[in-house]
């Protein structure tokens, strides 16, 4: 991806390797000797491709068996992109990516020509700074190879929603949801009913309804064409 390209700018042959052909995989296990963290990730990596290959060794009669116990299954499937992409998607998954790249910006001079990206003085703190926000998620769902088969389509969502949220109301297309907070006084309600419908209705007002042509920002500014 990108962070693997801006990784492999002008990268140094020593830190690359003469004879490897991933040179992704040569500099983190150089990195990994000298940042505690990386060597961490270079661990993990070794872990997830020694479980791809006993995999790959299996007999094809236990596929189905593992595909019905990959919910409960400790260990992951992953999927040839995810292997291509297995260094930079495991450091980001364990949220330490920032810190490795942040760590090779500050020591650029091993790894990287005077040149490079990472060893310029405004871009490599930047990408490190940009990977920050990436590193703070948490990854629980990735979609996995048979996600098409699995995963609702976005149809499927937006009717769920519909059915869960309207309740039999229908939404008409010539009237805008209303964008404050609109309370029900009713005698029977307590408060906490009239704070949870109010805050549905809410809620139900910042999406976007498909049948119509009206477009919301984030902070409630409606926007015409």
């Amino acid at each position: 991806g990108v962070v693997e390209a801006c990784l492999l700018h002008m990268l140094k042959r020593r830190a690359a390797g003469f004879l490897r052909t991933d040179k992704v995989a040569a500099l983190f296990t150089k990195v990994g000797k000298t940042c505690a963290i990386a060597g961490d990730v270079c661990k993990k990596v070794q872990e997830l491709q020694q479980q791809v290959e006993s995999r790959k060794n299996q007999p094809n009669g236990q596929e189905p068996l593992k595909r019905q116990g990959s919910t409960t299954s400790k260990t992951p499937v992953l999927t040839p992109q995810a292997i291509k992409h297995i260094w930079v998607r495991t450091a980001l998954i364990e949220k330490v990516l920032d810190k490795i790249v942040q760590y090779i910006v500050d020591n650029c001079s091993k790894y990287y020509e005077k040149e490079a990206l990472l060893a310029d003085p405004v871009c490599g703190p930047i990408l490190a700074s940009l990977l920050v926000g990436p590193c703070a998620l948490e990854y629980t769902k990735l979609k996995t190879a048979d996600h098409y088969w699995t995963d609702p389509s976005a149809d499927e969502l937006v009717q769920r929603h519909r059915i869960h949220g309207a309740h039999g109301r229908q939404d008409s297309p010539s009237k805008r949801p209303a964008l404050g907070i609109r309370k029900r006084h009713s005698s029977g309600s307590t408060s906490e009913d009239r704070f949870a419908a109010s805050a549905r209705e809410y809620v139900e007002s910042l999406h976007q309804n498909s049948r119509t042509h009206l477009l919301y920002g984030k902070n409630n500014v409606l926007v015409q064409p």
